[in-house]
Parts: structure tokens; C-alpha cells; sequence
């Protein structure tokens, strides 16, 4: 019997399906997990962008921005349920809908593989099949290659499960196009080796609630010295991928620009963040979510940056 199991069925002893049908609305919300999909949205739809040369046809952004929600959110949701025993005992998950009982595990499984089912569906009817193919092949990935084999297994699971995080500026990219190219997969690398810096941070603010739940994140299993030497590593390489769209894609000025003056930030906050590992520095005076934060705002600018230069060439 798992942690969540044994709990009763919700904090107020009601069964699911007598809470209020508002905060039964706002719990099956919450499984979709909406603030980490915002950020694959944001590198959905300026790819669009670049790939149209200029504006694509909003309808279409429309229906792949649905269809990447309903994709990602199922993804989520199965996430949640396979992981409702560790979230059980982590102070940062431990108000997750399936921990409180606000949605049983059986309702998440089956909201799962249908949004999973209505996704791909819809992408291919709506749009085209090539997108969604490459949005199930995230969902799949993220659900049985991260989720239920690297997590709990090996400190690269954040590394290799970050996969999954890409593959939204593929189906950005073939949504237009209906095919895909050099560029997408250029930005398909820099979003892959965006995360291990991206994500590592984090995981050094919360490693007791990892080490707690048994989840070998590198933070756990590696000290802050160790942990950020690969973020440093990680940022050079991420950076010096995103120059590559530059040549690849022929943009304008702007776009290399803004890549090398954004890189140079980032850069800067990580060997900070290095050299007050290696001073022995701990706890809040750590900083390590300075990083965390720039982060989310270096892939929104560059985002951004990407779906503005075609108007510039």
C-alpha cells in the first residue's frame, strides 16, 4: 500500500465525488500541472512564427495550442498518478489533488489517457498528423521513459527525461510546415540542454524533499560543488547551441544578438552560482534560485526574439 493509499480518501473525510464542483473543477486543472505548460506553450508558438516567416494562420496557432494543452496536461496528469506516493512525502507536492483525495487515482488515470487519446486526435484531424505524432511522442516519452523508468532511477533522469520538454517546438514547427528542418532541431537543443541548468537549481533548493521521497536527483546524490559544475557545463554547451540557429536559419541581426547578450547573463549567474559553491557557501546565501528564475526568463526572451526576427529580415 502506497504512502497515498493509506491516507483517507480527502482531508475533510468526504469521498471525491461529494466535494464542491468547483474545486473539483480546480483540482482536475491542477492534474494538467498549467504553470509548466505555459512554459512549453512558449516555445510552441513563436516557432510557428519562424516557421511561417511571419504571422501563421491563427486558427491554426489556436488549435495547436489547445491540442499541446489537452497533450501536455494528460502527460501531467499520469505523472501525478504514478508519483502520488512520493508527492505523499514531499512538503512542495504534498497539496496535490491526488494526495488530498480531491481526485481518486483511478480518475486520474482515466483523465489522463483520454485528454492523452483527444490530443492526438485532435492535432491530426485539426491540424496535421506529423504534429500529432510528435506531440504523442513527447506524451509517451514524458509518461514511460521519464516518469516510470528514469525518476526513480538514475540521477540523469531530469538530463534525458527532458526530452519530452522539446519536442513542443517540433510540433510548433510541423504544424506549419508540415515537415521539419535544421531550425526546430537547433531550438529542440537548446531547450534540451536549457533544462539540466534550468531544472538543477530547484532540485538544490528542495533536495531534502527529493532525498525524503527516494528520488536520486544529482543534488542528492552529488554535493552543490559537483552539482554546479554541470550547470556550468550545461550553459556553455546551451548557449553555444543557440548560435547555431543564427547560420542554419539565416535571421537577422537581432536574433544573434539577443542570443549572445541573454547567453552572457546566464553564463554569469552560473559561474556565480559556482563560485559560491566552491566558497563553501550554504542555505539561502546560496542563491541558487536567482538561476531558476533567470532561467524561465532567458527561454521566454529568446522566444520571443525567435517569433519577432522573421519581420526583420
Amino acid at each position: 500500500m502506497t504512502a497515498v493509499e493509506s491516507r483517507p480518501a480527502g482531508v475533510l473525510g468526504t469521498t471525491p465525488a461529494r466535494r464542491p464542483l468547483g474545486a473539483r473543477v480546480g483540482a482536475f486543472v491542477a492534474l494538467t500541472k498549467p504553470r509548466i505548460i505555459e512554459l512549453l506553450l512558449m516555445s510552441t508558438v513563436p516557432v510557428m512564427f519562424l516557421a511561417q516567416r511571419g504571422v501563421p494562420n491563427l486558427l491554426t496557432v489556436l488549435e495547436v495550442v489547445i491540442g499541446g494543452y489537452l497533450s501536455a496536461g494528460g502527460a501531467n496528469s499520469l505523472n501525478m498518478y504514478v508519483d502520488r506516493d512520493i508527492d505523499a512525502v514531499m512538503s512542495r507536492t504534498e497539496r496535490r489533488p491526488l494526495v488530498t483525495g480531491m481526485v481518486s487515482p483511478r480518475e486520474a488515470l482515466v483523465f489522463g489517457i483520454t485528454l492523452g487519446v483527444v490530443s492526438t486526435l485532435w492535432l491530426g484531424l485539426l491540424v496535421n498528423w506529423l504534429a500529432s505524432g510528435l506531440a504523442l511522442a513527447g506524451y509517451l516519452f514524458y509518461v514511460f521513459v521519464y516518469t516510470l523508468g528514469l525518476k526513480r532511477r538514475t540521477t540523469q533522469n531530469i538530463v534525458w527525461g527532458g526530452i519530452a520538454g522539446c519536442m513542443p517546438v517540433l510540433v510548433g514547427w510541423a504544424a506549419v510546415t508540415d515537415s521539419l528542418a535544421w531550425a526546430p532541431v537547433v531550438l529542440f537543443l537548446v531547450i534540451f540542454f536549457w533544462t539540466p541548468p534550468h531544472y538543477y537549481p530547484l532540485s538544490m533548493k528542495v533536495r531534502e524533499d527529493y532525498a525524503k521521497a527516494g528520488v536520486p536527483m544529482l543534488p542528492v546524490t552529488a554535493g552543490n560543488v559537483a552539482v554546479a559544475r554541470h550547470i556550468v557545463a550545461y550553459s556553455w554547451i546551451m548557449v553555444a547551441v543557440s548560435l547555431a540557429l543564427w547560420p542554419l536559419d539565416h535571421t537577422s541581426w537581432l536574433y544573434p544578438t539577443a542570443a549572445v547578450v541573454l547567453g552572457a547573463f546566464w553564463i554569469k549567474e552560473a559561474h556565480a552560482l559556482q563560485a559560491r559553491a566552491k566558497a563553501g557557501v550554504v542555505g539561502a546565501k546560496l542563491k541558487e534560485m536567482r538561476l531558476f528564475h533567470w532561467s524561465i526568463t532567458y527561454l521566454t526572451l529568446l522566444m520571443v526574439v525567435v517569433a519577432v526576427d522573421p519581420f526583420l529580415r
